[in-house]
């Protein structure tokens, strides 16, 4: 069955919204992979706890994991991007279990904003509190194809009104087109806190910025999901696979 296509059939937002190159492709090759730096040593969670449980928000997004960890990994990932959605269900159960709850590896998520329907997710995820960030994150990219279908389904001319909404009520119906209100309602979240979410154009600007920034920090970015490992843009990692032996070779 074909995937159904996301149209964004409106004016680009009264934002610094942009699209980059798009999904990086999940067949990696390996051709850069770095030299083997030793093992890193596993440090134990406080008693009663798992390093998993110690999330807090960043000024980009989301971390998880031993704050004096060896190893940093961010992710930068897009909430409409096929390949991220792959990776997000195969590897991040194995990098919370395996990796971040060792102690070596401190993880963090931050979303590029690749599209206005991109945006509109980003805001209720980053809605949600530190504790639920990761289970709620998970379950948008599980939501992704009932999602782009919902949104898809509108007609031409509902989507191109959107384009003559003021931003802060732009988001809210996006949110309602692609019945993300409601789905943010069934795990936890309220729907008032949501819609208040959704009209925080300066909070939409901010992830924009963010996702610019990136792209200019690091000219090679190629797509998402793309990774930094201890500073460096690695490449060629948009698999489980791929990313795996990295974190191999970094020690973890």
């Amino acid at each position: 069955m074909n995937r159904p296509t996301l149209r964004i059939a409106f004016a680009p937002l009264a934002l610094a919204i942009f699209a980059l190159a798009g999904c990086n492709n999940s067949s990696d090759s390996s051709s850069s992979a770095t030299k083997p730096a030793g093992s890193v040593a596993a440090v134990a969670a406080p008693a009663g706890t798992s390093w998993t449980d110690n999330v807090s928000a960043t000024a980009d997004g989301f971390r998880m994991g031993n704050p004096k960890a060896a190893i940093t990994l961010i992710e930068y990932g897009s909430f409409t991007c096929p390949h991220c959605r792959d990776f997000q269900a195969e590897g991040h159960e194995a990098i919370e279990r395996d990796f971040v709850n060792t102690g070596k590896v401190n993880f963090e998520y931050r979303s590029m904003i690749r599209d206005p329907v991109d945006l509109t997710v980003a805001l209720i995820a980053y809605c949600a509190p530190p504790e639920s960030f990761f289970a709620l994150n998970s379950q948008l990219f599980a939501n992704q194809d009932e999602m782009i279908k919902a949104f898809s389904s509108r007609g031409q001319d509902e989507q191109q009104a959107l384009g003559k909404l003021p931003p802060e009520q732009r988001f809210v119906k996006i949110a309602e087109m692609a019945n993300l209100i409601e789905f943010a309602k069934q795990r936890g979240l309220p729907e008032a806190k949501v819609r208040a979410c959704l009209t925080d154009t300066k909070k939409a600007q901010t992830l924009a910025d963010h996702s610019e920034a990136v792209t200019k920090q690091y000219p090679q970015f190629a797509g998402t999901p793309s990774f930094i490992l201890n500073g460096t843009l690695l490449d060629s990692t948009a698999s489980w696979s791929a990313l795996k032996l990295r974190l191999s070779e970094a020690g973890a």
